[in-house]
């Protein structure tokens, strides 16, 4: 079938394609107002929802959300659309309000209520894995009787076990049913008062009750902030007012991501690649082809034509492959605009139920993210023909996930510890990729500091560093990945998601890629075995995890590159003197090229 035929025929099977519009519905100015008074309120709601981070981070009881920094939040108007978003997780892009709109489908827009406290984890409308859990609240402007909604305050953390099959999270699960509490939307808080039924049905479902509900708290104080914040705002300036700012905002991102798709040349632009497996089947690759449309001012990404839904954990809700195809979007349109509700209205997104970019119950979506990494980069990689000098190579991609597991002889207790781990980004035209920078999936998380680990967890980093010649060769180099070297004090359970072996960081207009990821358990003595998933294997004190993270692809040949910058590669580290002959030759080039 021809890309034109796959394209037509996701047009128009309405019973199987699920069209995801990002346009919302305009509201018209109800007051007039000036530049200068709507970058004050533009500020202003963007450090409202910095506020609330802020609050969230510390105020959380588990790492993962106070060190890793695992969360994202949302300020909201009273329509569902974003009028400030933090620093977070860009994979949350614009995919808060999707749990408040899925709310207000259920029960309707009468059900918000001051002081009342919502939250939802369910893969399906959320679409993230049910760690991921969204907090969330209306806000009210005015007194008694006369309360008036005006937004909404969401936030999404990780928290560390729902009570799946496995502690934290399982690697191997085949249904959501294996993979924890399935909530929402579900109130917590009413008229200001703890649902205590509620809080008790989480304390049972979950292995660490105490710092799961220190961890909601924190949400909920983070909602707290954003509703003080908003009603500030709307108190200070008046509502008329800042509708008009909301409006202008809106208006001035939209016109601005337009203006930058029209300059992007019509067609159709297509790339392809490949998830290692789904954690069940090792020796299946998945396939994900993205399709991106630009006709004029809008424009559409297809990604109907991927793998139907896995019977892994590599499955999604639909929401956060609209999710993944707007940070595609955001890289290389108008990406130095902050995130609001004028952001994606010339975006359209197409999934196809039934697939894993698009799963139905039951099925399993704890690695939700490792294809969402992937479909980030086809859609630069789709485009990059049209805009070479915005587009960069593949990056390592992928989370790359180590979770230990097991009771700590220090204190007899359980213990969950889940890291994701840095790696190399790709080149473009005008610089070298990144090196040991999270994946762009997860933007602001931050890998665990080694004091934090060995502090709270029986393991020690023995090793902690950048991973030599891993980059992708070319006239600007991808960037490095890393070596993590753990030595475990004591026996436990080790977990192990990474991906991009069968497709590692590809590089562009003639760069090199990026070297894959190695995963090996006891190198160097007769047990040494080499992986890249596990789940729940069972290890002992004194055994040894080396986890080698993939570099970024290079751009443009690599004999273009400046016989200087190799020169200094070599100096810093970045490439031993032999992989610097064989990737670029003798060194004797002019320094003025690349």
């Amino acid at each position: 079938m021809t890309a034109e035929a796959r394209t037509a025929d996701a047009r128009t099977a309405e019973a199987r394609t699920t069209r995801t519009r990002t346009a919302g519905a305009r509201t018209a100015q109800v007051h007039p107002i000036d530049p200068v008074t709507t970058e004050i309120i533009r500020c202003a709601l963007l450090q409202a929802a910095e506020d609330m981070n802020t609050t969230l981070i510390r105020s959380a009881y588990t790492p993962t959300i106070y060190e890793a920094k695992d969360c994202a939040v949302a300020l909201l108007d009273r329509d569902h659309h974003v009028l400030g978003q933090s620093s977070g997780l860009p994979i949350f892009l614009g995919n808060l309000e999707e749990c408040t709109r899925a709310t207000e489908r259920m029960y309707g827009a009468e059900v918000w209520r001051p002081g009342d406290v919502w939250l939802l984890n369910d893969s399906y409308i959320g679409g993230t894995h049910l760690n991921d859990v969204t907090v969330y609240a209306p806000i009210f402007s005015g007194e008694g009787g006369s309360e008036e909604l005006i937004g909404f305050a969401a936030s999404r953390a990780h928290w560390i076990d729902m009570g799946s099959k496995d502690p934290g999270g399982s690697m191997d699960s085949t249904t959501i049913y294996q993979e924890g509490l399935r909530m929402g939307p579900l109130k917590v808080y009413e008229a200001g008062e703890p649902c205590e039924l509620t809080h008790q049905l989480i304390a049972t479902n979950v292995r660490f009750p105490q710092p799961t509900l220190g961890d909601m708290r924190a949400q909920v104080a983070c909602a707290r902030t954003g509703a003080r914040r908003l009603t500030e705002i709307v108190e200070r300036w008046g509502t008329g007012t800042v509708l008009a700012a909301r409006d202008a905002i809106f208006a001035q991102t939209e016109r601005l991501e337009r203006e930058q798709i029209a300059a992007i040349p019509d067609g159709t632009y297509e790339a392809t690649g490949h998830l290692d497996n789904d954690g069940i089947d090792l020796g299946t690759p998945l396939r994900v082809t993205v399709r991106v449309e630009i006709a004029g001012e809008r424009m559409t990404v297809d990604v109907t034509d991927c793998a139907e839904q896995a019977t892994g954990p590599v499955n999604c809700g639909a929401a956060q492959t609209v999710a993944a195809c707007r940070v595609g979007y955001k890289l290389l349109v108008s990406g130095e605009v902050p995130l609001n509700g004028g952001s994606f209205r010339p975006l359209e997104v197409l999934t196809r139920p039934g697939t894993m970019l698009a799963a139905v119950e039951p099925a399993a979506c704890q690695y939700y993210y490792s294809h969402l990494g992937l479909v980030i980069d086809l859609v630069v990689r789709a485009l990059a023909p049209a805009v070479p000098e915005r587009a960069a190579a593949a990056s390592y991609g992928d989370s790359m996930i180590v979770q230990l597991t097991g009771t700590d002889p220090r204190t007899g207790k359980l213990f969950v510890s889940q890291e994701a781990t840095v790696g190399g980004w790709g080149a473009w035209d005008a610089q070298d990729g990144e090196s040991c920078l999270i994946n762009n999936v997860n933007g602001s998380l931050r890998d665990m500091p080694v004091e934090v680990l060995e502090t709270l967890f029986p393991v020690r980093v023995e090793e902690y560093t950048v991973r030599t010649d891993s980059g992708g060769a070319g006239r600007t180099r991808g960037g490095n990945g890393v070596v993590r070297q753990y030595r475990f004090a004591a026996d436990q359970k080790l977990s192990l998601w990474w991906e991009r072996s069968v497709t590692p960081a590809w590089g562009l207009f003639g760069g090199e890629d990026g070297t894959p990821p190695r995963v090996t358990l006891n190198p160097g003595t007769p047990d040494e075995r080499s992986l890249l998933k596990a789940n729940a294997l069972a290890v002992r004190a004194g055994d040894v995890l080396r986890c080698e993270s993939g570099g970024g692809g290079g751009y443009g040949p690599a004999a273009e590159r400046a016989a200087d910058a190799v020169r200094e590669d070599v100096r810093q580290g970045l490439l031993t003197p032999g992989a610097a002959v064989s990737a670029y030759g003798s060194g004797e080039r002019e320094t003025s090229g690349g």
